[in-house]
């Protein structure tokens, strides 16, 4: 008689979906969305997370086969290797291919259960579904799900990785959702990326109490989930092993923040992507080395108490939403006690208020001990030198990083300026000892006019002597980069972006790349 698979290994079986991994779709169709259900800003937040997320350990591209040597004796030696072995073979599968493994032979029938495996759900798609239209979207999600809790509930073994975006969960599946982090708690999870249906999100569901009690979690990433009221989990909730935190599209108050900040005493890695509730971050953290806030709502980020926190990223964010009336409205950014920060940006001055220590930085502002950060080596501004107050509020930003050997300034287009300083005003406050001009391509509608324009800077007097600008063109990407800036082996998240053999030029002695700003 036949052996039988696993029961969910039909639903597993028939679902190879080469879209998941196509770099061609996508992002949003990769999960089994329409694009056309979003406004294009919600589409963008979505996709710009959807970028960063965990890549799978395990790919769907190989297929898998037996074979044997056309002259040979026709034994098995494949299962004559020894349980660990042929359990770390297992474990280099995907969910549905190690359940197959249990139809080869006896041997292999009950290792697939005891081994650790990674579960995808993006290899559950169905090729023709990926990208598919509302009404079959509903279909294939549901179809989707069962698949998974099949497999969450028959695999008896651990699973290190999880990827769970495909699934639309409302209201009435809230105890699914809760079986499942209820199953991965006790299967020991050690990555999940859990995101649920975007928006709207006030209908949407809260995430299970139990998820804040999952010990084996390093690194977690939440998309399009409501918080639970934090104030109310049992005591001893906590991530005593998390180290990396993403949260896409939450909604969630500053003191859930503040939790979970206190409840992970390990975490170096904080990412915050647009945000649906108005926060006041503040980060208090003994641990934590990086924090990124991009496309959110913001109104304040206060560094309180961070001594190893290195990285500051802000990018994108608004004091009331994006698009909104009020979206220009400014956002404070306060740094308290960190010793240790060594990139910042992108700081807007003339819209973002900088508090250093508990003096708000003004025009007016004098250099004293208490108004700087002398950590800080890498600075990025965005400057519309177009907006007198921008300009005008520079002197006193730069003053306050003395120490910054690196300094990039994003020039934005000024669609309503309000006139230019005068030459006198940048003799006075500005030295530079090299200039890197980057153009980028598409950009102007015609760059050799621009070109022609910075010519005159080579005429300015340089602190260093000689002529120290130099200009080039290049194609730039617009957007940030969640993944380059939480990289600790980049030493220049911003420059990495937009690494170009024309740099070669720029080399110091120790072979490091030292641009001092781009346009």
């Amino acid at each position: 008689m036949a052996r039988q698979p696993p029961k969910f290994y039909p639903r597993l079986l028939r679902a190879d979906s080469p879209a998941a991994e196509d770099p061609g779709v996508p992002m949003d169709m990769r999960h089994g969305l329409d694009p056309d259900t979003l406004d294009p800003y919600k589409n963008m937040v979505l996709n710009f997370f959807y970028s960063y997320l965990l890549e799978s350990p395990v790919s769907t591209a190989a297929s898998l086969s037996c074979t044997t040597a056309e002259d040979g004796d026709g034994v098995d030696r494949v299962s004559l290797l020894p349980d660990d072995l042929l359990r770390r073979v297992v474990s280099r599968l995907p969910a549905k291919d190690g359940a197959r493994t249990a139809v080869l032979s006896s041997r292999w029938h009950h290792l697939w259960r005891s081994t650790p495996l990674v579960l995808v759900d993006t290899h559950l798609l169905p090729a023709a579904c990926a990208g598919a239209r509302p009404g079959r979207a509903g279909a294939v999600s549901r179809a989707v799900t069962g698949a998974v809790s099949a497999a969450l509930e028959a695999h008896q073994g651990n699973f290190t990785f999880v990827s769970l975006t495909c699934s639309f969960l409302e209201r009435a599946d809230r105890g699914v959702l809760a079986r499942w982090v209820q199953l991965l708690a006790t299967k020991g999870v050690s990555e999940l990326v859990l995101v649920n249906r975007p928006w709207p999100l006030p209908r949407g569901v809260c995430l299970p109490v139990a998820l804040f009690s999952c010990a084996s979690l390093t690194r977690l990433y939440l998309g399009a989930w409501l918080f639970p009221d934090t104030a109310t989990l049992p005591r001893g909730a906590a991530f005593p092993n998390l180290r990396e935190l993403v949260l896409g599209c939450v909604m969630m108050t500053d003191k859930d923040l503040d939790f979970v900040l206190a409840a992970s005493p390990v975490l170096e890695i904080l990412a915050v992507v647009g945000s649906q509730t108005q926060l006041h971050a503040r980060l208090a953290s003994q641990s934590l080395r990086c924090a990124q806030f991009c496309l959110s709502t913001v109104e304040e980020v206060a560094v309180v108490d961070a001594p190893c926190l290195e990285r500051l990223f802000i990018w994108c964010c608004s004091s009331h939403g994006l698009g909104t009336a009020r979206s220009k409205t400014s956002i404070r950014v306060k740094i308290g006690r960190a010793p240790q920060l060594r990139l910042l940006g992108y700081l807007r001055p003339g819209w973002h208020v900088l508090e250093v220590g508990n003096t708000t930085i003004k025009a007016s502002t004098q250099v004293s001990p208490r108004t700087i950060v002398p950590s800080v080596q890498m600075l990025a501004l965005s400057l519309h030198f177009g907006i007198r107050n921008e300009v005008k509020m520079l002197p006193s930003f730069l003053r306050c990083f003395p120490n910054v050997e690196v300094l990039l300034i994003q020039s934005e287009e000024t669609h309503e300026p309000t006139g230019n300083l005068r030459l006198k005003f940048w003799q006075e406050n500005e030295v530079l000892e090299r200039m890197v001009v980057e153009l980028k391509f598409g950009r102007y509608a015609a760059p050799e006019e621009i070109a022609i324009k910075m010519k005159a800077l080579q005429g300015a007097k340089w602190a260093s002597g000689g002529d120290k600008l130099q200009l080039t063109f290049s194609k730039f990407p617009s957007a940030w980069s969640l993944s380059k800036g939480s990289d600790f082996s980049f030493d220049d998240p911003f420059l990495c972006l937009c690494y170009m053999p024309t740099y070669f030029e720029m080399r110091d002695s120790s072979g490091q790349f030292k641009p001092l700003g781009y346009l």
